[in-house]
C-alpha cells in the first residue's frame, strides 16, 4: 500500500489525493476479504485456496505491469489485493494445522513475512523504476514470487496431507 500512491501519481499523473483514494480502495478490498479467505480455506482446503489465490495474484500483478489505463491498473490491483487478502485468511487456516505447538511464534512469523512483503514490493517498484524507467519489472518480480509460492505449496502438500492428523481440510 505504501508504494501505490507513488505508482498512481507517477504512472497516471493523478493528484496525491486521488492516488490516495485509489490506494484506499485497493487496501480496503484486500482487508475486507481476509475472513472470506479463511472460510474458503475451511471449505476447499488451505492449500487449494492458496494455490488459487497465488495464481490469481500472479496474473493480476503481471497484468498491472502492462496496464496502460488507470481503470485497467486499478482493476488489476483490486483483483490482486482481493487475492492476497483471501490468501491471508487461507494461511491462518493452515498455520494451526502445521504448527500447533509453535502457534504463537508462527503467527508472529506470518505477520513479519507480510510486513517484509509490503516493504519488498515498495522497494522493488522503486528500484525497477530507477533502473529501467518502468514499474513493470517490479510487478513481474512480485508475480514471479507468487508463482514460486505455488510451486512450494505443490512440493509440500502431499507430505502435509499424509502427516497431519486433523479434521480440517488441507
Amino acid at each position: 500500500a505504501a508504494s501505490l500512491p507513488i505508482y498512481f501519481t507517477d504512472q497516471f499523473g493523478l493528484t496525491p489525493i486521488v492516488a490516495g483514494y485509489c490506494t484506499a480502495g485497493c487496501v480496503f478490498a484486500g482487508s475486507l476479504v481476509r475472513p472470506l479467505g479463511g472460510a474458503l480455506a475451511d471449505r476447499i482446503g488451505g492449500v487449494k485456496a492458496l494455490t488459487i489465490v497465488y495464481i490469481v495474484a500472479a496474473l493480476a500483478l503481471a497484468g498491472v505491469g502492462y496496464a496502460t489505463t488507470l481503470a485497467g491498473a486499478l482493476g488489476l490491483f483490486v483483483l490482486a489485493m482481493l487475492a492476497l487478502g483471501t490468501g491471508n485468511g487461507s494461511v491462518f487456516q493452515l498455520v494451526p494445522q502445521r504448527f500447533q505447538p509453535e502457534i504463537g511464534v508462527m503467527t508472529g512469523l506470518v505477520g513479519m513475512a507480510g510486513g517484509i512483503g509490503g516493504f519488498y514490493l515498495a522497494s522493488s517498484l522503486g528500484l525497477a523504476k530507477q533502473i529501467t524507467g518502468s514499474f513493470a519489472p517490479g510487478f513481474l518480480i512480485f508475480a514471479g514470487l507468487a508463482v514460486l509460492a505455488v510451486l512450494g505449496l505443490t512440493a509440500v502438500k502431499a507430505r502435509w496431507r499424509a502427516t497431519w492428523s486433523t479434521g480440517a481440510r488441507i
